[in-house]
C-alpha cells in the first residue's frame, strides 16, 4: 500500500441542501461514478469496514475536533478474497469484537458473509448503492451522492481535504446542517447505537 495521508471530512445527510447544493453545482461538470457496497456495522465501533471492488477496507477515525466536529480518517488495511486470516484478526480488531475460532486458513467472501458475519449477534450487513458526483473546488473533494442503505434512501454532501481549515472553508454555504459521517448515519437508520 502507498503512503497514508489520514484526509480531514464534514459530511451531512439530508433530503434538500437547496442553496447549499446549488453553489457546489455551479462549479461546472462532475465526475460521476456508482459503486454497490457491503457495509459490516459493529454495535461496539465506529470503524468503517466495507468490501468495495471486492476488496474488505478498513479506515478508522484517528481524531475528532471537539470544535468544528470535523473527522480525521484514516486508511487500516485493504485485503483481497480469500482473506487469509491473519488479516481477519485486523476486521475482528476493527470491529471491537473477539475473533471467533477459525476453521479455516481463509475465507472466501461469501463464507466470510455467512459464517462470519451473518451468525454474529452485534453485526449487521448494509448494502449501500451509491451515485455519486464529485466536484474539486479550490483542491477540497466535494462530493453530493444519493445513497442507498439496504430499502433506505438519503443524500449526503461531503467536503474532504488533509486541511481542516480548507474543509471550513469550503463547508460555509452548508452551515446549519448536522455533522455526521456514514457509519453513524446507518446505524441511526437502523436504530443501532453509535
Amino acid at each position: 500500500m502507498s503512503k497514508i495521508i489520514p484526509r480531514w471530512e464534514w459530511r451531512t445527510f439530508g433530503d434538500d441542501f437547496s442553496k447549499g447544493e446549488d453553489n457546489i453545482i455551479k462549479y461546472g461538470n462532475s465526475r460521476d461514478r456508482k459503486s454497490s457496497e457491503i457495509y459490516i456495522l459493529s454495535s461496539m465501533s465506529n470503524d468503517v469496514t466495507r468490501i468495495r471492488d471486492e476488496l474488505m477496507d478498513l479506515k478508522s477515525p484517528v481524531r475528532i475536533n471537539k470544535k468544528t466536529r470535523l473527522v480525521q480518517w484514516t486508511a487500516l488495511e485493504k485485503s483481497s478474497f480469500p482473506i487469509p486470516i491473519n488479516d481477519l484478526a485486523l476486521v475482528f480488531k476493527a470491529f471491537e469484537l473477539k475473533m471467533p475460532y477459525l476453521d479455516k486458513d481463509e475465507y472466501p467472501c461469501t463464507g466470510y458473509l455467512e459464517e462470519l458475519i451473518g451468525n454474529n449477534p452485534e453485526l449487521m450487513m448494509v448494502n449501500v448503492d451509491k451515485f455519486r458526483h464529485g466536484y474539486l473546488i479550490d483542491e477540497a473533494i466535494v462530493e453530493i451522492t444519493e445513497a442507498r442503505f439496504n430499502e433506505y434512501s438519503t443524500r449526503t454532501i461531503a467536503v474532504e481535504h488533509t486541511d481542516p481549515e480548507l474543509i471550513l472553508a469550503k463547508k460555509k454555504e452548508l452551515t446549519g446542517y448536522e455533522n455526521i459521517y456514514y457509519i453513524q448515519a446507518k446505524k441511526r437508520a437502523f436504530g443501532m447505537t453509535y
